[in-house]
């Protein structure tokens, strides 16, 4: 019985990058298109196998642990970075300032699809979503070089817009103006997990 479920969400990718820099420069370089190998986008600094694991796994691990590597790519929504922008007065933030791999349009409330859900291109290439990704202060150092007055402003503004982090299950070719299919795990909500939450 498949335990994946096909749904009727799409995504349009509208942007494509890739960072090359190091944790100090988390900005991303455009792209049109990108081949997504098993390591991720190649030449990307998140990319790799494995990584050290960071603040994100603390409770898990000592910082630097070598662990897999389910956060290849950073992924947002186009809708979320406009009220992202919104709450930061502005009109519009560029996705190469928040280190961003890709950005798609369409599916709602996207920094909460459930994680291990997949987004199937026409090319084969499929990503699987690890979970939302929390923003960081390393962005909102990077905004204030350009923008001073708004890198404060960053991290309250992408609170729960931020996106996910994903890891290439399938090879492929992507491009901008592609379409993603969303499918999601066919398994209920843990019936114990605001409980494990507190």
């Amino acid at each position: 019985m498949p335990a994946l479920k096909p749904t009727d969400f799409t995504g349009q990718i509208t942007w494509l990058g890739r960072v090359t820099g190091q944790q100090h420069n988390l900005r991303s370089a455009k792209l049109q298109q990108a081949h997504l190998s098993f390591d991720g986008i190649e030449g990307e600094f998140h990319g790799g196998a494995t990584r050290p694991s960071c603040a994100r796994t603390l409770s898990q691990y000592p910082k630097g642990t070598e662990i897999r590597n389910v956060r290849q790519l950073t992924i947002l929504s186009s809708e979320e970075l406009d009220l992202i922008a919104a709450d930061m007065g502005v009109e519009s933030i560029d996705p190469m300032l928040l280190g961003a791999s890709m950005v798609i349009e369409g599916i709602p409330d996207f920094t909460h699809v459930p994680p291990s859900s997949r987004l199937l291109a026409k090319s084969g290439a499929s990503l699987t979503i690890d979970m939302e990704n929390r923003p960081c202060a390393y962005l909102g150092r990077d905004i204030a070089t350009d923008h001073p007055d708004l890198g404060p402003k960053f991290k309250p503004a992408a609170a729960n817009r931020r996106g996910v982090t994903a890891w290439v299950e399938r090879e492929g070719l992507i491009s901008v103006g592609d379409t993603l299919q969303l499918h999601v795990p066919d398994q209920p909500v843990w019936s114990h997990l605001a409980e494990a939450r507190r």
